[in-house]
Order: C-alpha cells, then structure tokens, then sequence
C-alpha cells in the first residue's frame, strides 16, 4: 500500500485547534460485545462528544480555519444532523451566523439540536443530497461561506484526530472499525493510523441501504446510487464523493456492509449490555462485529469508532419493542374463545398460572373472520424466553383455544 495522500501535518494542525473545545471521548474496553464477538473489542465513544457525535471536530477545524473575512460573512451547511450541530455549535462558539439545511425526515431531535445552538434550520429535499444542492443555491444566493460534510480537507484533518486519540491509547489495536457514510471520518482515521502505525487493519462499514461508497470501492472508481433507504440516517449517503474515495483507497484495507436488521441489533445491544445510546451510523461497526462479518479478526484487538448518538426516540422505542419479541422477553398472540362470561377469565387464569405478565389486552368480537358467538382477544405478554412461549403455546391449545401469533 502506497503512502496515504492526506497530510499528517494537518491533522495534528487540527488537533492543535480543535484542543481545548472539542472533548477527548473515552476508549474504553467493552467485555460484552468482546465476549460476543470473540475480539479484544474497545470503543471509542463519540457518541459522548459534547454534540453527541464526532462532526464537531471536522467542523470546528474547518471554521477556525477561515479568515476573519470569511467568517464574518457567516456559513452555510447540509447535513442530516451530525455535521450541522457541529457547525451550529462552532459557529456559535465564533460568534458568526449559520444556516443549515436538513433534509426533511431529520429526526426532531437533531433540528432541535441544532436550533438549540442559535443557528437557522431550512428542511429541505429527501435525502442528504437534495438538501446538499439547496444549500450550495442558498450560500451562493446571501454569500456564505459552505461548510462540507467531509469533501474538504480541513474538515478529514478535524475528524482524524480521533485517529491520533486512538494510537495515543495504552492498548493499540490490531484494526480499527469506522462508519461509512460520505467518507470524511475514514479518510482522515486511515490516514492518522496509516503513516503511524501502517501495519493497523483499517476497516469501513457502510450500510447496505446505501451502497455507493463500498461499491465505489470496489470498482476502484466513483458510482452513485439512485436512492437510499437506511435507519442510519447519518450514513445514508446517496452519491460517492470523488475526494473522499481517493483517499479511501489509498489507505483503507477493506470494506463491509451491514443491514437494517443487524443495525438494529447493534443498537439495542450497545443500550442494554454497554448502557450506550448510539445511532445507526454509529453502530454499523459493532454490527459487523455482533454478526462476525469480520472471523479474520478473532482474538485481535480492535477499535471500534461509536461514531454518533443522536439516535431518534420513536426509532428507539421501534428498535426495543422488536427487539423485546426477537430475543422472546415479549410476546403477542390472537386467542379467539367463546364469547361468553367466564371465557376471558379462564383465558387470564391460565396464563396467571405460567407467570406470564398481561401489558395490552383488546377484545373484539365484531370482525368479519369470527363465527358468531365467538371473539378475539388480542394479548401483549412479558415472557421469560422461548422455552416460557412454548409453555403457554400448550397450555392453551390444551383447553381448547385457538391461537396465533401476532408481530
């Protein structure tokens, strides 16, 4: 592998700037996804960051790079969340004015992140690179100055000081794990870790709902894609930035991709076995990990970047009620009896019997699909695992009532 383009120099510039304001996050060993994963796992939490994720370093280094003359103008951003709290945030620290245009899904959390920093909110387009073109029109149309995501130098040398965190760690790793979405973060790790320790794994997950970095990757050469569809809203980049893949190749090793259903898995694991709010962005490495897309690296050290934790609290709650049926601990079920008194009471009875706990009950006995005389009662149980289902199954076809699953 040859020598990595980005300069060294300027990421140690950045970290000389962004000292002081922006927060050293923890590294820190993780024995539950270690054990899971049969790695030596250490995360180094950005989801901590004082913004809830990493942006704040590229975008931070970026602005305090302007000219006083620049600045003064004021900046202008696209982004899905991540990079415009960053932005809102440095600019507020400066006391300039910014403009920030989020596409129109963005989670209420990340808007009101932003705001919550003085800067202005467009929402605009329905994905990242709608917003993106609206924000070039806008900064050129009132002359401010565009802050990038991660195709602009200044912004790479921001985001990999977390590289240079990483090395400064008592234990260094054997590979390093870092999300992929526009490939800013990536480019400025690789190339901290690279032309310091060039024998260190660098490896980039994306998601596979947007799939133009890895195959861009792939075929050595940009491809777009024409849509994406993630719950990793800060990955979920449509087009590959020619910048960002140059240096992507010249210093990455290999690259993966994980799926919704294993993101979601990631993220419900880091809350209850790690007590981690992550987002999907910043949890597509632990994915790749939980999901052992990666056995080459089994019993190795390894750095994982949690690069973000702006999770939205509606998708959460989605992510733990599914996540509560997946692993058995909750359970649904039609039951359909007789309808007559006594009949609900039995039906509760029994299940009293097995300790299974009621949270939502519904009876119906108008629908279409029942004889008459008969109803449905639709029941929402803790359970205590698949064997507990199991018991419940046969207790109940044992006193006659029919049965099915709900989800």
């Amino acid at each position: 592998m040859g020598k990595p383009l980005f300069p060294l120099a300027r990421i140690k510039k950045a970290a000389k700037r962004i000292d002081g304001v922006v927060t050293q996050t923890p590294y820190a060993y993780a024995p539950h996804l270690s054990e899971q994963s049969g790695c030596q796992v250490f995360l180094k939490k950005e989801n901590l960051q004082m913004t809830g994720a990493f942006k704040i370093r590229g975008a931070f280094n970026k602005i305090a790079s302007l000219t006083d003359e620049e600045r003064a103008r004021g900046v202008v951003a696209a982004s899905a969340g991540n990079h415009a709290q960053g932005v809102a945030y440095s600019a507020a620290h400066f006391g300039i004015r910014a403009v920030i245009v989020m596409p129109e899904a963005t989670p209420l959390t990340k808007v009101d992140g932003v705001r919550h920093y003085g800067a202005e909110v467009i929402l605009h387009g329905a994905n990242y690179d709608e917003a993106y073109a609206y924000a070039m029109e806008y900064g050129k149309a009132n002359g401010l100055v565009f802050v990038h995501p991660f195709e602009d130098d200044e912004v790479i040398a921001g985001q990999g000081t977390i590289g240079l965190e990483i090395l400064e760690a008592e234990t260094r790793p054997d590979a390093v794990i870092v999300p992929v979405g526009g490939g800013g973060l990536i480019s400025g790790v690789a190339a901290a870790i690279k032309q310091h320790a060039p024998e260190i794994e660098v490896i980039g997950v994306s998601a596979v709902g947007a799939p133009a970095m890895r195959q861009s990757f792939e075929a050595k050469k940009p491809i777009d894609s024409t849509s994406v569809r993630t719950i990793a809203d800060g990955i979920a980049v449509r087009d590959t930035s020619p910048k960002t893949l140059e240096y992507i190749l010249q210093s990455v090793d290999r690259f993966i991709s994980v799926d919704d259903e294993e993101i979601a898995n990631a993220i419900l694991f880091l809350l209850e076995k790690q007590k981690l709010s992550v987002e999907g962005a910043g949890a597509v490495g632990v994915a790749a990990l939980l999901h052992h897309k990666l056995p080459h690296l089994e019993g190795k050290r390894v750095a994982v970047i949690l690069s973000g934790g702006n999770v939205d609290v509606t998708l959460l709650s989605v992510i733990i009620e599914k996540g509560l049926l997946k692993s058995f601990r909750k359970m649904k079920l039609t039951v359909t009896l007789v309808d007559k008194p006594g009949s609900l009471m039995l039906l509760t009875e029994l299940l009293k019997s097995l300790n299974a706990n009621i949270v939502h009950i519904a009876y119906d006995r108008t629908s279409t699909d029942l004889d008459y005389g008969d109803a449905n009662v639709t029941i929402h149980l803790e359970t205590k695992g698949e064997a507990h289902q199991n018991e419940i199954r046969e207790l109940l076809h044992k006193h006659g009532f029919l049965s099915r699953e709900g989800h």
